[in-house]
């Protein structure tokens, strides 16, 4: 066969391989296979010089001829299937606006974030402002001032985080730190007592730390809200009324209040607090533990001692202050029976607050 006709047949096989590639990469190695640096049509023309002269013009215009005929083949083939491919792409992208929408989980405050602001609300309601303070405290505003005794309980390592105080200054009972990760936010308040003018109605929200071990009614980190009145002719009732107004809105105008007598070293006197059981109403339940009250806080008069020591006449000013635990609150509200499921992460409890 003349070199011509070689040419020619190549090149009918070529445009039949062209309009058979089915994609465009399958077209690329049609393309690369005959026109490509090894290409067998790229061979030809490479030994031109080694074609008898009196075949060499037919021969070169047979290549080129080819190489024309392929490369618009070629050309028109792969636009041909980039605009199958594309429409391809598109279709398998499309959104079928017919079916239904996939709804997101919309999110929402944790509990005890939510409860914190519900209680402040009260609170600014009645006329108290929000306060806040360092959670890394010195012992004089956690304890001393407070007028805890320097052998409390309260005061000892299995209570208290102590870190390392950088002042070089250690306690001269202890030889222990004089810095602490706060125990309560009453600090807080001996703060305000200190820097704010007469009368003060506060209320003071924050983390607090202490040394339990995590348990159904104990957590070693948690968040306490505090509240502090200072004024002229503050009495008892005054401090019975707030918090049974206050166990009435959070918890329902069905519950009940009773003040049961304690301790505390920065009040005189001073009371727990319980709440009627929200499960049996306070018919007794494993829930209250047969006795139909549920502990909430603690609360008193502020002993004269810790108002003498932030400055105030305790012969004009009297208050009282209360504390309670918003993990402790959200139980007795959700009748949540340990408050490690707060903590938990578990979405499937969360979301049904």
């Amino acid at each position: 066969m003349a070199i011509a006709e070689e040419v020619g047949a190549l090149g009918e096989a070529t445009l039949a391989d062209i309009q058979a590639a089915s994609t465009t990469a399958e077209l690329e190695e049609v393309r690369v296979a005959v026109l490509g640096k090894a290409g067998s049509l790229t061979a030809y023309l490479r030994a031109m010089g080694q074609v008898p002269k009196e075949e060499r013009a037919q021969v070169g215009k047979t290549v080129n001829e080819v190489r024309n005929a392929v490369e618009s083949a070629l050309a028109a083939r792969k636009d041909a299937l980039a605009a199958a491919e594309l429409s391809a792409a598109i279709d398998a992208a499309a959104v079928d606006v017919t079916l239904p929408g996939r709804a997101q989980q919309m999110g929402t405050r944790h509990l005890i974030n939510k409860l914190t602001d519900e209680i402040a609300e009260i609170f600014l309601g009645l006329g108290y402002s929000v306060k806040t303070g360092p959670e890394v405290e010195t012992d004089y505003y956690n304890f001393e001032a407070l007028n805890a005794p320097a052998d409390h309980p309260s005061r000892s390592m299995q209570d208290t985080f102590y870190v390392v105080d950088r002042s070089g200054k250690e306690s001269a009972v202890r030889g222990e730190s004089d810095v602490l990760l706060r125990t309560q936010t009453s600090g807080v308040q001996v703060h305000v007592m200190e820097d704010e003018p007469l009368p003060i109605y506060m209320i003071a929200p924050g983390k607090v730390y202490r040394r339990d071990v995590a348990d159904p009614s104990h957590l070693p980190q948690f968040t306490q809200i505090e509240g502090l009145v200072v004024d002229e002719g503050i009495t008892f009732g005054d401090l019975k009324g707030t918090l049974d107004f206050f166990c009435k809105q959070v918890f329902g105008p069905d519950r009940v209040t009773r003040f049961r007598a304690h301790y505390f070293p920065f009040t005189e006197p001073s009371a727990e607090v319980d709440v009627s059981c929200g499960i049996c109403h306070g018919e007794g339940c494993r829930m209250c533990k047969g006795t139909g009250w549920l502990e909430l806080l603690g609360c008193g008069m502020v002993d004269p001692n810790v108002l003498s020591m932030s400055g105030i006449d305790p012969e004009k000013y009297s208050g009282f202050a209360f504390g309670m635990g918003v993990e402790r609150a959200a139980c007795l509200k959700y009748n949540v029976p340990d408050l490690r499921m707060l903590l938990a992460g578990d979405m499937r409890f969360l979301r049904q607050f």
